[in-house]
């Protein structure tokens, strides 16, 4: 039987299924393309950030531009000033957007796995219904293609939808592995960037110069004193 025949067997629960196939397929493709540790949190990216601190000059407009993680790196630069707390509250809630991103799709995802067995379920129960009201009928001899076809529609509605359903539980699955792992690492370079600033919060200067356009724009530039200078005020 071909997948002509079986979706023709299967009746019209075939659609569905079908449908949640296509879905989950598109899906899967787009998640693994999107949920990239190089792309969400390279490796390297917190040290490079207090390099750059260190030497006294960050282009945020480049950090942000990076990766997500530079994005949320960025957060916390941008609000050294108000204290190393604020600075991690900061980072949780840019944070959370980002995992939030990263979680796009998999409800529906994880949702196609539940209900693809309860269709191919249901296909099984209809296709017995009309076995068995050929039997009522009296006439099951006579009407041996029935009975066969309300049978092959029970078993290929199952096996379909079981199909469907496998390896979109087991990407679901593997999806929400992958987000916790770029959470970790995104919480400890972000970690790192929060305790370098503060053991070196004598001065940092924030660039926010866009380098990648055509006609360079003024810097605009933040600069935090050690205190030292007159009239300056420690955060």
């Amino acid at each position: 039987m071909d997948m002509i025949e079986a979706l023709v067997a299967g009746g019209w629960l075939m659609v569905p299924l079908l449908g949640c196939s296509l879905v989950a397929t598109v899906i899967i493709i787009e998640r693994l393309w999107t949920l990239r540790s190089a792309r969400i949190a390279p490796y390297g990216l917190g040290q490079e950030v207090c390099s750059l601190v260190s030497r006294g000059q960050v282009n945020l407009y480049w950090l942000e531009a990076h990766s997500p993680l530079g994005g949320v790196l960025a957060v916390g630069l941008r609000n050294v000033r108000l204290g190393h707390e604020q600075v991690r509250a900061r980072l949780q809630e840019a944070a959370t957007a980002v995992i939030h991103d990263m979680e796009r799709f998999l409800s529906p995802l994880g949702t196609i796995a539940a209900i693809a067995p309860l269709i191919g379920l249901l296909g099984t129960v209809v296709g017995m219904i009309e076995v068995f009201s050929v039997i009522v009928a009296g006439d099951g001899a006579g009407r041996t293609a029935d009975l066969a076809g309300g049978i092959s529609r029970a078993l290929v509605t199952t096996a379909a939808g079981l199909t469907v359903a496998v390896p979109a539980l087991m990407f679901h699955r593997y999806f929400l592995r992958r987000v916790e792992d770029i959470t970790v690492r995104m919480e400890e370079q972000a970690s790192q960037v929060v305790e370098f600033l503060a053991h070196h919060p004598d001065r940092l200067d924030l660039a926010e110069r866009q380098t990648a356009a055509p006609a360079p724009s003024a810097d605009v530039s933040a600069t935090v004193d050690d205190g030292r200078a007159a009239g300056a005020k420690r955060p």
